[in-house]
């Protein structure tokens, strides 16, 4: 299975971990089966952002088996308050510090273990691009990077503590974990809907995996 776009890339990312956090599950972290869109979406941001050019997920391809395990995560329950943060910088008395002993707790997590995707994607330009921005030099910069492995910052699997390796995919075929299935992944996060950022609002869509491969192209987004 192959896509080639114009300005399009495929990128191969792995690693040991991963977690992509179900919303409707609060206390106890249980992982989405897949990667979702929009933690694809920051992979690739993680590797080349840039205010001119905005990344779409065309298709994810599910290399390796879906593979969960269950680990124990020391979490904080709260966390500083905005308002006191702001208040400490303009010299007011207010405690920003956090009792490790009394705040931490330990949750446990079901995780997707030995994961390994391969991102299909292009991007669009935006109207904060300059007059010297251009597609051709964006994916000149975007093929530069991935082939040197350079990043802005350590691209992740749902959570900060789960490193993702990556790396240019240049093959015509992408080898998937599940040719010749079809898998109904249910309601699945797309991403969150920004545009009134007094109601910044949760997207959602059908997962269906066919043939290992989650296409994005046309799927109906529910709000």
């Amino acid at each position: 299975m192959s896509q080639k776009m114009g300005y399009g890339v495929n990128v191969r990312v792995w690693g040991d971990y991963a977690l992509f956090s179900r919303p409707e599950l609060k206390t106890e972290r249980y992982s989405y089966d897949v990667i979702t869109p929009s933690a694809a979406r920051g992979l690739l941001e993680a590797v080349y952002w840039h205010p001119g050019c905005r990344w779409v997920v065309d298709k994810i391809y599910v290399c390796r088996p879906v593979r969960f395990t269950s680990v124990r995560r020391n979490e904080l329950k709260s966390k500083v308050a905005p308002g006191n943060v702001l208040a400490a910088m303009k010299g007011g008395k207010k405690d920003i510090s956090i009792s490790s002993k009394a705040e931490i707790v330990q949750r446990a997590s079901t995780v997707l273990m030995d994961v390994e995707y391969v991102i299909s994607a292009h991007f669009e330009m935006t109207d904060r691009a300059n007059e010297t921005d251009n597609e051709g030099k964006f994916k000149d910069i975007i093929m530069r990077r991935l082939r040197g492995g350079k990043c802005y910052h350590q691209p992740y699997f749902g959570c900060r503590e789960f490193p993702a390796r990556f790396a240019l995919c240049e093959e015509d075929e992408i080898a998937t974990a599940y040719p010749g299935e079809c898998r109904d992944l249910g309601l699945m996060l797309f991403d969150m809907d920004y545009s009134n950022p007094e109601d910044i609002q949760p997207m959602f869509f059908r997962a269906v995996l066919k043939d290992g491969v989650l296409d994005l192209r046309d799927c109906e987004v529910m709000r």
